[in-house]
């Protein structure tokens, strides 16, 4: 393998980004898998995601093997497992990260800009096939959707491994409520590697120099050549602000062959925008894939790296792998103990769907499948554990697949109110079943959010089974006033065993795990959200969102939820 690190890539407004290309050693053109982010090319898996490397392939010992590894990276392809198989792999430092110079503004129109000049370049070069595909995961990911929107002219396909799509509703504002995780997210991953870092970074494992240099700048300097994430989301706290609108993709212009990767498990950050993703792009060769157990970890299993050469290779060699035989959706299905069992489908939602409705009674806390004939309600405090609502023990195996939505007559207290979402399945011991999340180990089945004053349905977008906010205004309630307000949860899987019962939590604040919190080898505590809280008293305070909201029932007003009821083929 043929290494060219610090390769220049110099964008239109003359600013050089750096690349490092790893390439066959013989000559000739290839297919290229390029990447663009700003986690530190040089940087190794290992060096600042120890934990998750060392569990990784103490788990999966397929990861590790057939490679030397020490040219892993956190969330990108290794090369010595693709180089061999006759393909270039590059990865791009993105604007004022690693070895790039520049301003660091994260998912920016300008990013999106050096995205597509880096795609371009990478086509012209004597090495190159001029079929360039993109694949990786989380950011990589991500921000696939928005280069694609741009059309660049030699990108041949993408491959979306755990992205979000809608910066406002799958990050940064669930529901119009606050997210936290920019919070650590930015500093922990990003600003740990800025360029300028240097001497007071990471030194490279790979090649021995500084990850984030040449220069070393003072923490001033650092501080005036980046635009601070999280500050942002705080600052824009509607999807309509010009912030969040020039990171929005172009559905209708995302016409390249695509594979969406989804994780299951990934409530806060990704599975919306991987759906989204694959029913909205315009491509009339797409595909979704759906997996669970720990957000990156299936990306380099034998599995993932299979799927993805498979994939790549049809549109990128022109190979005959059998990739446009597959069919279009590819479940792991989850079952309980972290079962999953792979199932084709040809379309999501599924058509054979049973969209069943099953209405909240406050009266006893039932969820049940039949409307209510009496007026019934309950009431709870915003920062308490809200209210929950169980089936009886299910009479039969039952298969939940798919988007979930709810609807819910509530009164506040106050001017506005936050509402948390939680579908939940207990076992006949009444112990909640919960699966390895992306990062957490006690995610729950699903989650959805909705800040009440943000009600207001985009009417072209909205689906029975998805709503869609607009989010462009705060409509305060009236304290006391009944208000109807639809709430998005995000897709799920579960076959619940009969004698199970299904759960939906109603709540003000974040979904804790009954077991308790959880302490990561990192030092990180985790009590069944992971990072994705909304705990930031700045957005929600708590004379506004702790006081008491009121759950109405009854023949006018039938609070439920829509399950997704698979049957068998």
């Amino acid at each position: 393998m043929r290494i060219d690190w610090d390769v220049p890539i110099t964008m239109d407004d003359g600013l050089v980004l750096r690349a490092d290309v790893y390439r066959p050693p013989l000559e000739g053109k290839h297919p290229v898998i390029l990447t663009y982010g700003p986690y530190g090319k040089w940087l190794h898996f290992e060096d600042l995601y120890t934990e998750q490397w060392r569990t990784m392939v103490d788990k999966h010992p397929d990861v590790p093997a057939g490679s030397t590894n020490t040219y892993q990276s956190w969330e990108v392809v290794d090369p010595e497992k693709w180089v061999p198989d006759g393909y270039v792999c590059i990865r791009v430092d993105s604007r004022g990260a690693g070895r790039s110079p520049g301003v660091l503004d994260v998912w920016s129109a300008r990013e999106t800009k050096d995205f597509y000049d880096c795609i371009e370049w990478a086509a012209m070069q004597p090495w190159s096939n001029g079929r360039i595909g993109l694949c990786g995961i989380s950011y990589y990911a991500m921000n696939q959707w928005q280069v694609a929107s741009r059309e660049p002219p030699h990108l041949a396909a993408i491959c979306v491994w755990e992205g979000a799509a809608d910066y406002y509703r799958d990050l940064a504002h669930h529901g119009g409520i606050l997210s936290a995780f920019g919070r650590s997210w930015f500093p922990r991953q990003v600003v740990a590697v800025q360029h300028g870092r240097g001497a007071r970074g990471y030194r490279s494992r790979m090649n021995g120099d500084w990850v984030s240099g040449p220069p070393t700048l003072t923490e001033e300097e650092l501080g005036a050549g980046r635009s601070d994430f999280y500050a942002d989301c705080w600052k824009n706290p509607l999807a309509t602000d010009a912030y969040w609108r020039s990171r929005m993709p172009d559905w209708s212009k995302v016409r390249v062959p695509l594979l969406s990767a989804a994780n299951w498990g990934g409530q806060g950050l990704h599975p919306r925008g991987n759906f989204e993703g694959f029913v909205r792009a315009a491509s009339e060769q797409k595909w979704l894939e759906v997996h669970g157990i720990e957000h990156w970890t299936h990306f380099y299993t034998d599995y993932g790296v299979g799927l993805q050469k498979k994939f790549f290779g049809h549109f990128l060699k022109g190979e005959d792998t059998g990739w446009q035989r597959r069919p279009t959706v590819a479940l792991q299905v989850r079952h309980p103990h972290e079962r999953f069992v792979e199932r084709h489908e040809n379309e999501w939602p599924l058509a054979r769907t049973r969209w069943t409705r099953f209405y909240l009674d406050p009266m006893d806390g039932s969820l049940v499948p039949e409307p209510l004939a009496r007026d019934s309600r309950a009431s709870y405090t915003g920062f308490g554990d809200g209210l929950t609502f169980l089936t009886p023990p299910l009479e039969g195996e039952t298969e939940i697949t798919g988007p979930i939505a709810a609807k819910l007559f509530v009164a506040s207290e106050t001017t506005d109110a936050d509402l948390f979402l939680v579908v939940r399945v207990f076992s006949p011991d009444m112990k909640e079943v919960t699966f390895q999340g992306a990062l957490d180990p006690h995610t729950p089945i699903a989650q959805g959010w909705l800040r009440a004053s943000h009600r207001k349905l985009d009417p072209k977008l909205t689906l029975p089974y998805r709503p869609y906010h607009t989010h462009d205004e705060p409509q305060p309630l009236t304290p006391g006033q009944v208000y109807e307000l639809d709430v998005e949860v995000w897709p799920t899987c579960i076959v619940v065993p009969a004698g199970y019962r299904v759960g939906l939590t109603v709540r003000g604040r974040d979904y804790e795990y009954p077991g308790g919190p959880v302490a990561m080898a990192n030092g990180r505590v985790f009590t069944g959200c992971g990072p994705f809280l909304h705990d930031d008293p700045r957005d929600r305070p708590s004379e506004i969102f702790g006081k008491q909201v009121t759950l109405h029932a009854g023949p006018r007003r039938q609070s439920h939820v829509l399950l997704p009821i698979v049957p068998p083929k």
